[in-house]
């Protein structure tokens, strides 16, 4: 994937105000995101990625589109249950489960393509150890190797119809309760639990991968930084043990576990630390001063 500028950011509305299209053409920004508020209608969102493109041709849109609890667009859309629902069919028919995951993934790329989206941070490769109160039934399943092989077949979906495919939240969300949205989770497992457990389906899906989003977690076995202010996480262990070569992306540097020190201070941590795109969603006047 070609890498223009660093920045995926939000936008406050339907259309594109003039602050936006200025936004747009600044260097540094890669892409937006697209959220429920973005959101009116199908017709409505194809326009607005089609005015997005007409500022700038090489941004990529993005959107987060799982299904279940954490899909943006749905009126006009084809509603996906969560991907636990897989799961629990695979344990009564894993055939059938991994033929179904492909249908949903090509499905969402297929829908997202037809109106202009290029990008969706899925799948969700957490583990469900029954614990967490943002992934839950996000999750394919508890066990690695199943969410291993109902992922893989998803981007095997998404890639049919040319969709990016971003698996999160590097390296494992699903063993902490705390919501990293609103608070500061810390999983206290040494690495070696980590790799034989967690890092599983990033180390079997590591070629499929178009992008990894990283985690605002706290693994103090590890290291005393979050996982995506880390280059021990990024550098170390993701680039060099586990060889991933695609994009690394940090997750939203607004939410309350990153949200540590101004806005350049945050995102010049995640690039050190070896991210190659930031996630700034719906910070307006950080944004703003990023790009001032």
């Amino acid at each position: 994937m070609k890498k223009n500028g660093i920045l995926i950011i939000g936008i406050p509305g339907t259309t594109l105000t003039h602050q936006d299209k200025a936004w747009l053409k600044h260097k540094d920004v890669a892409g937006i995101i697209l959220f429920k508020h973005n959101f009116e209608s199908k017709n409505q969102i194809e326009a607005l990625c089609r005015d997005i493109r007409q500022h700038r041709e090489d941004l990529f849109i993005c959107v987060d589109h799982e299904g279940g609890r954490v899909q943006r667009f749905k009126d006009g859309f084809s509603i996906i249950p969560p991907m636990g629902t897989l799961g629990q069919l695979y344990a009564i028919d894993p055939k059938a489960a991994v033929d179904q995951a492909r249908v949903y993934g090509e499905l969402i790329a297929k829908e997202l393509g037809e109106v202009g989206i290029d990008f969706s941070f899925a799948p969700v490769l957490d583990l469900d150890y029954g614990v967490s109160q943002i992934i839950g039934d996000r999750a394919f399943n508890a066990d690695p190797l199943i969410v291993s092989e109902l992922a893989g077949s998803f981007i095997d979906g998404f890639h049919e119809f040319e969709m990016v495919a971003c698996g999160k939240h590097f390296p494992g969300h699903g063993y902490v309760a705390p919501d990293s949205h609103i608070a500061d989770p810390v999983d206290e497992r040494p690495l070696s639990v980590i790799y034989e457990n967690d890092l599983i389906p990033y180390i079997k899906l590591c070629d499929k991968l178009d992008a990894i989003m990283t985690a605002h977690i706290l693994f103090p076995e590890v290291d005393s930084e979050i996982v995506s202010y880390s280059p021990i996480w990024i550098k170390e262990i993701l680039r060099n043990d586990l060889g991933y070569q695609g994009l690394i992306i940090s997750d939203d540097l607004v939410m309350h576990a990153a949200a540590k020190g101004s806005p350049k201070e945050r995102v010049k941590k995640a690039l050190d630390a070896g991210c190659d795109m930031i996630l700034y969603c719906q910070d307006y006047k950080g944004i703003e001063e990023l790009l001032s």
